[in-house]
């Protein structure tokens, strides 16, 4: 079995007075161990509810999640998430906020200064072990994003969810921070899926595109390997005869699959 297996899960929510509005409707998926998928598609699609529940945030209404022969019924420290918004605490630094969840997982197994040792790890790999006595005021965007991405990793995930962790940052740290996330995937090989509208950084971070229809009733409409050796290099995609081609392919489904018409005011 797949390290990560979805099996005809549908989630629906009710609403008052009407039908229930189905979200997502026979999602039936695999994702091998040390994978890269990326969900894209169009706002509203039910990426981020497929997200949750893979996170074990929500749960189906009919179908289940298997993760590395598990059920997923609820969260655990098996699946780390990291959101748009990095949702620090204002009021601890970055070491305590990285350390706050190395403690809700290890506390019983670890001592002190080896759970501060794993949090200092954790802060190096993302290269912020200058800023660990900072506050999340004195950081930029981009550093806060890095400390929740350290966050996650340092519970030592066996699969990692991020969703749009870039998506709210300025163009040139949003590409320091995607060469920075694929170094860190090579030396971890944590299996990930990841949410993004960025079709660029769909094909430079992933082995999987995995393509959702529109919703109501969303499905995988479509399933791209990106067959591109790694380390990738964004200079080289640019212009690489391959990324073109899954870059068309992409857009073929997004716009003229599944194009969306813009209604007038």
């Amino acid at each position: 079995m797949a390290y990560l297996s979805i099996q005809d899960l549908t989630k629906s929510f009710p609403i008052k007075g009407k039908p229930d509005f189905v979200a997502l409707d026979g999602i039936s998926l695999e994702i091998e161990k040390g994978e890269f998928a990326t969900l894209i598609g169009h706002s509203g699609c039910g990426k981020s509810t497929l997200l949750d529940l893979i996170g074990g945030l929500t749960q189906p209404t009919t179908g289940r999640i298997i993760c590395d022969s598990r059920p997923v019924t609820g969260p655990g420290p098996d699946r780390a998430m990291v959101f748009q918004s990095h949702a620090l605490l204002p009021w601890l630094t970055c070491f305590e906020n990285v350390l706050l969840g190395v403690r809700q997982v290890f506390s019983r197994t670890e001592s002190k200064s080896e759970l501060s040792d794993r949090t200092a790890a954790a802060l190096e790999l993302v290269h912020l072990t200058h800023a660990a006595k900072r506050y999340p005021a004195e950081l930029s965007g981009g550093m806060k994003q890095r400390v929740g991405i350290a966050r996650a990793l340092a519970v030592e995930p066996a699969l990692l969810l991020l969703d749009e962790p870039f998506g709210a940052l300025d163009a040139l740290t949003r590409a320091s921070l995607q060469d920075e996330l694929m170094g860190i995937m090579a030396d971890t090989a944590t299996t990930t899926v990841m949410v993004t509208h960025d079709l660029d950084e769909a094909i430079l971070l992933s082995d999987r595109i995995l393509m959702m229809t529109n919703g109501p009733a969303a499905q995988i409409g479509d399933d791209l390997a990106v067959a591109i050796d790694r380390p990738r290099d964004r200079l080289e995609l640019a212009t690489a005869r391959g990324a073109v081609r899954y870059r068309e392919q992409v857009l073929e489904f997004l716009y003229r699959r599944q194009a969306r018409r813009v209604e007038s005011v």
